[in-house]
């Protein structure tokens, strides 16, 4: 198992500002989507791969975000991916999207997978959650 999380970079854009110049609260939770969709793109799914060959989706049913500082245009921001708990048919991440050493906001995230035409919770397929277990844990 790694020890390092999942990380994923990106700038601040203005389009992301609000009016006083920070990262809007909100575009947090884009942060780090795109991240978990990256992290899925960096072990070999693509979310429209997984929902046209395997018939599934993931859909969001729980988010817990806390802001400690804030982000300004132009800064560079990592976001980091950890699994906090991986079941059957759901996974929980834990995010931080921090710039340097700061902590900028923390996520936990939980994802569940679900059949695209039904959507009712289905089980991850081994590929799938074999990549799954490749991402560090955090203790719990």
């Amino acid at each position: 198992m790694p020890d390092k999380p999942f990380t994923w970079t990106i700038r601040v854009y203005y389009e992301d500002t609000d009016t006083c110049g920070i990262v809007y609260y909100a575009n947090y939770l884009k942060f780090f989507e795109r991240a978990r969709t990256e992290w899925l793109r960096s072990v070999g799914f693509e979310q429209q791969q997984v929902a046209d060959e395997l018939g599934l989706r993931f859909v969001i049913a729980r988010v817990g975000c806390d802001f400690k500082q804030p982000a300004r245009l132009d800064d560079v921001i990592d976001v980091d991916v950890r699994v906090a708990r991986a079941g059957s048919a759901s996974i929980v991440f834990d995010q931080t999207a921090r710039r340097a050493d700061t902590v900028l906001a923390t996520a936990r995230v939980r994802a569940g997978c679900i059949e695209s035409t039904s959507l009712i919770p289905m089980p991850m397929p081994p590929l799938l959650r074999a990549a799954v277990e490749q991402l560090p844990q955090l203790e719990t």
